[in-house]
This record gives C-alpha cells, structure tokens and sequence, in this order.
C-alpha cells in the first residue's frame, strides 16, 4: 500500500477510535439519542462522510469538539481518497496512450528508439507489402506519449528486457533499432542493443542503423542482420522516398 494512502487509512482509524470514544463516553446517558455504541458509531460515519442526517446531534461540549474533529480529518481523508482514485483510473485507462500497457501482439515489428529516421519508416510502411499489414510497437523513452495513434507504444529505452518483454519482442517478425545520438558511441551502444535483440527475438529479421557500416564489431551480428546506413537513410528522405530494405522487404 502506498505510503500516503497507509497514512489515509490510519488517520482514519485514529479517528473513529478516538472520537467515537469521547463521543461515548461524554454522551452516553446524557444525549438521549444514544442507546448503544452502534448508535456512536453511525454517528460517526454520518460525521465524517459529511452527509449530518442530523438523527445524532451532541449536546457536550466534548462530544461537539469530537464531531468538529471527525468532520475536519473525514473531509481531508475522503477527498484525497477520490483524488487518489480518479488518478488511478486516469491512469488505467491512459495505459496504451503513456506506454505502460503490456501489448498482446505476434509477427508485428518493433521499432527501437523513435528518431527522425523512424518516423520516415513509419511513413513509408505501406508502400512495403511485407510489412504494411503488420501491427507496430515502438519502444522508446524519447517521447513521453504514443506518437501514432494506430500504432502501439512502450515507453523504455530499447535495451530493458522489461520494455521488450511488454513490447511482445519474442513473437516479432521484424524489428528495426535506430541510432540514438543522446550517446557518445552511438554505433556501440545500437550494437549492444542488437545483442540483446538477438537473444529475445530468436526469430525476428533485425535492421539496425549505424553511422559506420564498417564497424569492427559488425561482423559479429550473424546473417539475421540487416545494416542501415545512416547516410544511405538521409539520402532516402533527401530524395523523398522510402528507404532501400535491400531484398528482405523490396519496394511495392
């Protein structure tokens, strides 16, 4: 439990015990609306609800400055219990649009890092008959909310095993990983990505964009590895049109 909501919860607690205690003991045989301690004890609830059906009034100045405390801590507990809980729904139902949802998807394509040469990819999927049919989920932590609406998101940077796992990485068909320039070896870092791609997408065709297509550790990455220049990739969009995908996924 939340520590602010604990504090709620026993701020509560502490009034009901000691409130309804005083009210009890000043009232009782005093106030003849009081027969038993159910009848305390529904006052108290009327009390610090704020509803005051006014059924149980005190008559004792003590049992008075019971009931102004239960009102002061019942207002403070139940609004911030309903500011508690419309957060919490706002949450629930903004999981997709903030990333935080787990998506149920299989050979769909993972988009690693959601950069300028993503969004170009984005842009020409259809004109790919191998890949416009096929659900997409980005993963990134570059933008805080969900950049396209028909397509799903995960915030998290690329590497996480748990932003991969909730990206459905697994089952993906095709998973591109794009430069991120934050870092200071931007190649060694896309690098070290693709080997954790390649472990947690045992079946995926993996395109990965590197600003030196020479890299030494390139020769590492197997044949289920495409490389992306990333000078051939700003040529594309200074031509305008879709970036060459080699054989696996040709033009339509």
């Amino acid at each position: 439990m939340p520590r602010h909501l604990r504090f709620l919860v026993l701020l509560l607690v502490f009034s009901l015990a000691g409130t309804t205690w005083v009210f009890w003991t000043y009232e009782h045989g005093v106030n003849a609306h009081i027969k038993s301690y159910q009848d305390v004890l529904w006052w108290w609830f009327v009390s610090s609800t704020t509803v005051g059906y006014g059924d149980i009034a005190p008559i004792t100045p003590q049992g008075r400055l019971a009931a102004v405390v239960t009102i002061i801590v019942g207002i403070y507990c139940y609004t911030n219990f309903i500011t508690i809980t419309a957060d919490s729904l706002h949450g629930l139902t903004n999981r997709k649009h903030l990333g935080t949802a787990p998506v149920r998807a299989r050979d769909h394509i993972v988009i690693g890092e959601y950069t300028a040469f993503a969004d170009e990819l984005l842009q020409a999927l259809p004109q790919y008959p191998g890949l416009a049919w096929r659900e997409v989920v980005i993963v990134t932590d570059l933008v805080q909310v969900r950049p396209y609406a028909q397509h799903h998101f995960v915030r998290g940077v690329p590497i996480s095993p748990t932003a991969l796992k909730q990206a459905s990485i697994a089952t993906a068909a095709v998973v591109f990983l794009y430069a991120n320039v934050r870092y200071l070896d931007p190649d060694l870092k896309t690098l070290h990505t693709c080997a954790r791609f390649l472990k947690l997408a045992p079946h995926a065709k993996i395109f990965i964009e590197l600003n030196n297509p020479q890299h030494e550790l390139a020769t590492q990455l197997g044949n289920r590895v495409t490389i992306l220049a990333s000078r051939d990739l700003l040529t594309a969009v200074m031509q305008n049109r879709a970036p060459d995908l080699g054989s696996a996924f040709p033009f339509g």
